[in-house]
């Protein structure tokens, strides 16, 4: 809630009390996101190999709400100069923020949309305070995002066939959660910011993270805490060094002949060995037995193939930037759309732009729901994986949705600037067409985002390694990250392009002269270019592998019952695509 509370408004924010231009307004927005999304690189990495997930869970905390303000009301009324002096008293992250928006001296003069004081741009005092503030938010939500998730998968014992079953459905559940957060955020939150006050709207979602710091606070003595296992970085190196010095070495025939760790030293450390693969083969080379056994110079099988994993997965990674891209337009684009339409809803109430956003959480809420409840069994039946489809075949579901959605937004954008055009409205003003009119797009959102979030959330962390559950997830957020970077370099690009020859360009400030409806029409083609893409690294993605009979080994020696005949068919058919 507090993310999506900030995130959801924040191009509305940017443009009307910080006076900043579209294109200006959606590239600090997607910049901010982006940094988000990236973060959790290093939170995943903190946590793997020094403190856990739970201590940087609560040191992420920490520096995301930080020190408390000292009576926060006083400070609606402090001048310029009293501020620079308690500038030290004032905490940082979310109290931050509400510093920035609450003190009137840092915010330019508030106006009229066709005020000409409206053009006074924000001081570089103005903005430094709001955008430390959201960039300290970024760098606790690394070490929180990574590893909230991870945590709670962790509740669950691989080794305990009922508890691997229920942890098929956990992050179905775990984004509904999200998405109940994001639904609030974006309804009640984005409400009052527009129509209160951007300070309550703000420390709003500060009360809801105090809360939920405490409510996991007092579950501490009930949780499954996993020691750190060492950087994963690290581990990777070794076996890119190991591989690189032996570069000359000959892989031997027989895999039996690698170097290998015995099975009771893992079954002993809870941790699976993972049996050799054909692929990427020269990393063999690090398991080549060679006479020096230093880490860095021979690494066993079990780690080459966790290191092969990693990098695997990068492939499918990459195809999951454009979709990113097109999250990122709800935040921006979408919602700068809902400024020029009619947002009355009967003779008092005019509705909010950003509260269209809660349209893809109710979406995506329902399509988890159905998913999980009626379609995954029905699929069960006939495809014997207990996912339903793999989760592979998910994400391109989702891609197919994402080319309909921006086809949708296409068209019904090319109608808006018809209408423009009719009335006159070239220069600006409202144009006669409800806001609803944008509902198809923004709902098509949130079912591709239930598809594609889950999936790809899933995806990473099922195939990650044992020991890089948090890194493999952060693969997720890169994803995300990078992808609201290349929004942020394609806006600019294509409004820069499109401007050259005396032309307008597709994006202006001004939407009522802008060509949003062929900018969108461009992301339709790069996402059916993209999906072509995509099925052609599914198709050549090799799964994961596990030593069953190690499995078997490893529940006997927690006295536990050995796995059903259907749960090892589950996990065969897991490896199916």
């Amino acid at each position: 809630m507090a993310s999506y509370g900030i995130s959801s408004n924040l191009v509305i924010f940017l443009t009307n009390k910080l006076h900043q231009d579209i294109i200006t307004s959606a590239n600090n927005v997607t910049n901010w996101v982006g940094t988000i999304w990236l973060t959790p690189i290093i939170g995943a990495y903190i946590a793997d190999a020094h403190l856990g997930r739970y201590k940087t869970l609560i040191a992420a905390s920490a520096v995301y709400l930080s020190v408390m303000i000292y009576k926060p009301i006083v400070l609606e009324q402090i001048q310029m100069n009293t501020f620079s002096q308690e500038f030290g008293c004032v905490c940082k992250g979310m109290c931050l923020l509400i510093v920035a928006v609450s003190v009137p001296s840092l915010k330019p003069t508030s106006c009229g949309q066709n005020h000409p004081d409206c053009n006074e741009k924000a001081s570089p005092l103005q903005l430094g305070v709001f955008f430390s503030a959201l960039y300290i938010l970024a760098i606790g939500t690394g070490g929180t995002k990574p590893n909230i998730a991870i945590m709670g998968a962790d509740q669950f014992d691989e080794f305990d066939p009922k508890e691997r079953a229920q942890k098929l459905s956990y992050f179905n559940w775990w984004m509904f959660s999200i998405f109940f957060g994001t639904f609030f955020a974006t309804t009640i939150v984005v409400y009052i910011q527009e129509n209160v006050g951007w300070t309550l709207g703000y420390a709003l979602p500060t009360m809801g993270l105090v809360i939920a710091v405490v409510i996991f606070l007092i579950g501490t003595p009930l949780y499954r805490h996993r020691p750190p296992s060492g950087s994963p970085f690290t581990k990777m190196a070794k076996v890119l060094v190991a591989a690189a010095i032996k570069w000359r070495s000959k892989v031997p025939y027989d895999p039996k002949e690698l170097y290998e760790l015995d099975s009771e030293e893992y079954a002993s450390n809870r941790k699976y060995k993972i049996n050799h693969t054909q692929t990427l083969r020269i990393l063999d080379k690090a398991a080549v037995k060679t006479g020096p056994t230093s880490p860095w110079m021979l690494c066993p099988v079990t780690q080459v193939e966790e290191t092969k994993q990693m990098l695997r997965m990068i492939p499918i990674l990459i195809a999951t930037f454009v979709p990113s891209i097109m999250v990122a337009q709800g935040n921006t684009l979408f919602v700068k759309q809902g400024t020029t339409l009619n947002r009355s809803i009967g003779p008092h109430f005019k509705i909010p732009p950003a509260c269209l956003q809660a349209f893809i959480t109710v979406s995506m809420l329902f399509s988890i729901v159905i998913y999980d409840r009626w379609l995954v069994p029905s699929l069960r039946k006939w495809t014997k994986n207990p996912r339903g489809i793999t989760l592979l075949q998910r994400l391109g579901i989702g891609i197919v949705t994402h080319i309909i959605m921006m086809t949708i937004a296409s068209l019904t954008e090319h109608y808006r600037l018809r209408a423009v055009k009719a009335h006159g409205l070239e220069s600006g003003g409202e144009v006669p067409i409800t806001i609803f009119i944008l509902l198809p797009q923004f709902v098509l959102l949130g079912v591709s985002d239930a598809l594609i979030d889950v999936a790809r959330t899933e995806f990473f962390y099922d195939q990650a390694p044992e020991t890089m559950k948090s890194l493999g997830t952060s693969y997720s957020y890169t994803s995300l990250g990078i992808g609201n970077f290349l929004s942020t370099f394609l806006l600019s690009t294509v409004s820069h392009i499109t401007k050259k020859k005396g032309h307008k360009g597709w994006i202006l400030s001004n939407l009522n002269q802008a060509r949003l409806d062929y900018y969108y029409a461009f992301f339709t083609i790069l996402n059916l270019l993209n999906f072509f893409v995509f099925l052609v690294l599914a198709r050549l993605y090799v799964y994961k592998t596990e030593n069953t009979e190690q499995k078997k080994d490893n529940v006997a020696v927690e006295k536990s019952t050995q796995f059903n005949e259907d749960g090892i068919e589950q996990d065969d058919a897991e490896k199916q695509d």
